[in-house]
């Protein structure tokens, strides 16, 4: 496949302006001063030197990351907020929010302690007292900063980001301390069981999407908090507020959600044994959702990822397929080593190929030409329409009860059009998605998952424009059971039949050693999906965690 390519990003700082008529010129080990009159230059220095300082580049050395950060640092502690502000990169954005983190987050007495520099980055701790109205409470906590060069002049600047003030920031957000417009929430697992991220680390932001959401609805009253106010940019990623502090306790209200405690609490080991790794498990007879898991909990890549899923996008690209007749299960169909569209080759993963083999063959072994040479057959908005009209995907309008990421088929053409039947190009999705998918083809129609019942606030679910035949259905389920017994999801799916199918992926990314490993599979009334970021192959990385999960739910 051919590889996308960005250009850098540069910032581009304004040119600097000389104060007064007074340069200091380092020499030695003092400062020598050089009068400059009606643009004329120093003795000993032409009008070019004199007009055209010289930039400096090159990597920072240790002396000058440790002189930059120390300034920051120290004018931060020192509560100079000005001068804190100018030894960023962005000094606006610093001054606002420096300001607020006294002005707003009421802030006090702050210490900060820098550690031992990793190139240009400076990790540091930060100690201050949260007092508001009389109530105080110690705060601490870890952060870092990375020096850079200046474009303009080349001089060694903290670069701003809001995280550098606390790291559960995002540019744009703010920290406030005050009455929390929404009350807390008590979430229950579907037995009753309080949820709480202490018990289930993943549900952090599951926590916090739920007070947003029901805190207002569930009869509770707001306590005072430090927490983080979403800015513009964060809003429109979905991230909701994140209370950091508690300085005093508001009355809960309660909201009972579908999780199973059984199923959340091994879907957190799963996850746990493996780093970049998300799942997420459904009942596809109602939509459910029991569990969601992250290897890292401050994003919410279960539900909110934006992924290209890989191989595991063949399942809706077969259902294109199957109803428009263009191939059978049993059907004859090659998968050539190579193939060429719209000036494009694309591969197989190990340059393999089928040469005499049934699409089931191809589908099973996860062939990625046997699905890219249909693409001359193809209008540039059928794997668009069928992801929208049949799986509910890319329409931005679930509603589970917590903010997701809806899954994304864009319209291509060309060869990212055939990127796009394998789960590449600019096809977007994460766990939560691919679930759905297995679940559709398992019951036979897309019902939106969802983590608290409609019935709670009468909210009205997504729907798709229609149903796959009986047929197609028929279709697809032979071919995702030929991979669970015999293809590249067989040895995660072993013991687990017969009422089972899976489909495996791996999805390429620039700049990534590994693929990201796609896994998801039914197992009677039971699915899961799941990735592992820089994995590896899907069967050997997110297999083993959905397997696992199946084999425990059922």
């Amino acid at each position: 496949m051919g590889k996308r390519r960005r250009a850098a990003e540069r910032r581009i700082a304004p040119p600097g302006v000389i104060g007064g008529v007074i340069a200091l010129v380092a020499c030695g080990a003092g400062l020598t001063a050089y009068a400059l009159y009606d643009g004329g230059s120093a003795a000993g220095e032409t009008s070019a030197t004199a007009h055209h300082k010289q930039v400096k580049t090159g990597p920072l050395s240790a002396a000058e990351v440790h002189t930059a950060a120390t300034a920051f640092l120290t004018s931060w502690q020192q509560g100079r907020v000005a001068d804190a502000a100018a030894a960023t990169d962005n000094a606006s954005a610093a001054t606002a929010l420096l300001t607020g983190y006294g002005k707003d987050a009421h802030l006090t007495g702050v210490t900060l302690t820098p550690g031992t520099a990793k190139g240009a980055e400076v990790p540091f701790s930060v100690k201050a007292t949260l007092a508001y109205k009389g109530v105080s409470r110690p705060l601490a906590y870890g952060s870092s900063l990375t020096v850079v060069r200046r474009a303009s002049d080349g001089k060694p600047l903290v670069d701003w980001h809001s995280s550098v003030v606390q790291p559960d920031l995002r540019d744009g957000d703010t920290l406030v301390t005050g009455h929390a417009g929404t009350p807390p929430v008590k979430a229950l697992d579907r037995d009753g069981g309080e949820l709480t991220a202490a018990k289930y680390p993943s549900l952090g932001t599951v926590l916090d999407g739920l007070r947003e959401k029901y805190g207002k609805k569930a009869g509770g009253t707001a306590g005072v908090e430090l927490r983080v106010v979403r800015g513009k940019a964060s809003q429109k990623a979905k991230l909701s507020d994140k209370t950091l502090v508690t300085l005093s306790q508001g009355t809960p209200g309660t909201v009972k959600t579908t999780l199973s405690p059984g199923l959340q609490a091994e879907a957190e080991a799963q996850v746990g044994k493996r780093t970049h790794a998300s799942v997420v498990v459904l009942r596809p007879s109602t939509g459910e959702i029991l569990a969601v898991a992250n290897s890292e909990h401050g994003f919410n890549v279960g539900f909110q990822g934006s992924l290209a899923p890989g191989s595991t996008m063949k399942i809706v690209t077969s259902t294109m397929l199957f109803e428009k007749k263009l191939i059978t299960p049993d059907a004859s169909h090659p998968c050539p080593k190579t193939y060429k569209l719209a000036g494009w080759t694309f591969h197989n993963d190990d340059d393999s190929e089928i040469k005499k083999g049934t699409f089931k063959t191809a589908f099973g072994a996860s062939c990625n030409n046997a699905f890219i040479n249909f693409a001359p057959k193809l209008s540039n908005s059928d794997l668009t329409e069928e992801a929208q009209q049949v799986y509910g995907l890319g329409m931005d309008n679930w509603a589970i009860g917590v903010p997701t990421f809806d899954g994304s088929v864009p319209v291509q053409s060309g060869a990212q059009m055939g990127a796009s039947l394998i789960g590449q190009g600019g096809v977007r999705m994460n766990p939560l998605n691919m679930a759905s998918v297995a679940a559709t083809v398992q019951s036979g129609r897309f019902r939106q998952p969802y983590l608290v019942s409609p019935d709670v606030d009468h909210r009205t679910l997504a729907t798709a424009a229609r149903t796959m035949s009986a047929k197609t259905r028929s279709q697809l389920k032979e071919v995702m059971k030929f991979t669970a017994d015999y293809g590249t999801a067989a040895k995660a799916m072993a013991g687990l039949g017969p009422d089972y199918g899976a489909k495996t992926g791996s999805a390429e990314v620039d700049g990534q050693k590994k693929p990201n490993g796609w896994f998801t599979a039914y197992r009677g009334d039971l699915v899961a999906a799941g990735v592992v970021q820089a994995g590896g192959h899907g069967g050997d990385t997110a297999g083993p965690i959905v397997a696992d999960l199946l084999k425990k739910g059922g």
